[in-house]
């Protein structure tokens, strides 16, 4: 009787938990993932004041055009190179290659670099950095330009989604530093794509 009382008694709690448990906010698994973190204050970027009252990152409305398929062209011979911060702390890049692409009828192209301290780690060891900027900046967006993390693709074509254009971490707190990123990557259009500039609490 003891034991189907216990049994009866974690089932409840665990609905109970499961009831309590907020939704994750979010479109697409992306946006799901970055609100998840965000919300975590173990990871989170977030001055605790803004944490307390964090329900979920402002995103465009995803668009498939603005999910691209570009030409990588490496550039092996590039060299090492410190990229400009936000602050003091900086780190060295290599540019990779050079991306184009068409948008919305317009030939672009924007250079990929790789972190020469990440790609010494298993986990970071295929992962290619894209800053850029563009006319949203300032406005609709982070007046810093954006990020989009991608991988080294097996052959010559990368897909390039702007849908997960993330912000930088001083974008919400000026304690980090960020990579700025390079003029030679900014984009003459709007990309109406991915995270919207933040409101600081």
């Amino acid at each position: 009787m003891k034991k189907s009382f216990l049994i009866l008694f974690v089932v409840l709690l665990q609905i109970s938990c499961a009831k309590k448990r907020p939704a994750v906010i979010g479109e697409t698994e992306f946006q799901q993932e970055l609100n998840a973190d965000f919300k975590d204050a173990s990871k989170s970027p977030l001055k605790a004041k803004d944490l307390k009252t964090f329900e979920a990152l402002d995103f465009f409305p995803v668009d498939n055009s603005y999910r691209v398929n570009a030409m990588l062209e490496t550039t092996p011979n590039s060299p090492v190179f410190t990229m400009p911060a936000t602050k003091e702390k900086t780190s060295k890049y290599r540019r990779f290659g050079i991306l184009t692409f068409t948008l919305k009828g317009k030939e672009f192209s924007l250079e990929v670099y790789r972190n020469q301290d990440l790609m010494k780690t298993e986990k970071y060891k295929n992962h290619l950095f894209l800053p850029f900027t563009d006319e949203t900046n300032g406005f609709a967006s982070y007046g810093g330009g954006r990020y989009i993390d991608l991988e080294i693709p097996l052959g010559n074509l990368i897909q390039i989604d702007f849908n997960k254009a993330y912000n930088p971490y001083c974008a919400y707190n000026d304690t980090y530093s960020c990579p700025i990123p390079p003029r030679v990557n900014f984009l003459q259009t709007e990309i109406k794509a991915g995270v919207k500039s933040f409101d600081k609490h």
